[in-house]
């Protein structure tokens, strides 16, 4: 029973810092506080840190988004909504739930995603090698690594499915010494857990042997953004006048439309090089995996989505 309040109590929180219902947020953290310590007093101090940097909306929709774009959300909705109805009217209700099984099962054929994601890893094709050279730099944007937590413990850099947007560049780094490169990946999470990408860059750089280019600046960190747009804006103050100059921009081949859109508006002379592809030419009907395709259902929908919401933002 304990255990269960402790989680719904979490989720609210969670919930009304989204909302930026800040009066009730404080006080769902300190009924977390009260066994500790019931003053008043110690309560609002340990909560103040919690809430007092308004989050911006812009950033909220954007986590928001990524709430929304997910299949599995939307069913739990229409399942919840056949439940409440199930004594009512029970043969609807029925029904709805069977639906939402019939749905459930064919969100596991891959090629429906698949298709999502093909245009959008086409757009841009991988640039000639012989291209590499006319460039001075290259822009990698975060997301290749895996939770903090792991790192803090063991020590040992946790990279996620999109590794080629670290590993890529380390060899184009080796292959064209004179290129320079620019990480630029913060915390994307409203909670923040005080790691950003940033650091977990540095020290997968550094096991690479490229702790030298760190030290002389020819590699430079930027641990300051949260989500794509603010990519592009804290890059392009970070390089200034030199964001005009002919820089890679480093992404999975799927973020990568909406990363350019982004960087162009931003000022930046980006040309994409696309990695971490997740389609081929096609996508057959054997390929069926309910929990590898809802992931890529949802990339889809937020990529998709994000695309067409930011472009009527700038």
């Amino acid at each position: 029973m304990l255990l269960a309040s402790e989680i719904a109590r979490v989720a609210v929180h969670h919930f009304l810092l989204a909302v930026h219902l800040w009066p009730i947020r404080l006080f769902t953290c300190c009924v977390g506080r009260a066994n500790e310590n019931p003053a008043p007093i110690v309560c609002l101090r340990y909560c103040r840190h919690t809430f007092r940097t308004p989050v911006p909306r812009v950033f909220i929709a954007s986590k928001l988004l990524s709430a929304i774009t997910q299949p599995l959300f939307w069913l739990a909705l229409w399942w919840a909504l056949a439940l409440l109805l199930l004594k009512r009217r029970p043969r609807a209700a029925t029904c709805m739930l069977w639906g939402g099984l019939a749905v459930l099962g064919l969100l596991g054929f891959r090629a429906f995603p698949d298709a999502l994601l093909r245009p959008l890893e086409n757009r841009y094709p991988v640039p000639a090698v012989e291209a590499i050279g006319r460039h001075v730099g290259i822009i990698v944007l975060g997301g290749a690594t895996g939770h903090s937590d792991s790192f803090l413990a063991h020590g040992q850099v946790p990279l996620a499915e999109p590794a080629e947007r670290l590993t890529v560049p380390v060899a184009l780094l080796r292959q064209h010494p004179r290129l320079e490169l620019v990480f630029s990946g913060g915390e994307g999470r409203l909670l923040p857990t005080g790691v950003p990408e940033s650091r977990l860059a540095e020290a997968f750089y550094r096991e690479q042997g490229l702790g030298a280019a760190l030290n002389e600046g020819r590699i430079r960190l930027e641990g300051g953004s949260r989500n794509t747009r603010e990519n592009a804006r804290q890059v392009a103050e970070l390089l200034g006048t030199r964001c005009k100059e002919p820089w890679l921009l480093v992404t999975s081949a799927w973020h990568m439309p909406r990363s350019m859109r982004e960087f162009q508006a931003a000022g930046c002379n980006v040309t994409a090089y696309p990695v971490d592809f997740w389609t081929g030419d096609s996508t057959g009907l054997r390929e069926y995996s309910t929990a590898y395709s809802v992931v890529r259902w949802q990339t889809g929908l937020h990529e998709w989505v994000g695309w067409l919401v930011y472009g009527f933002e700038w």
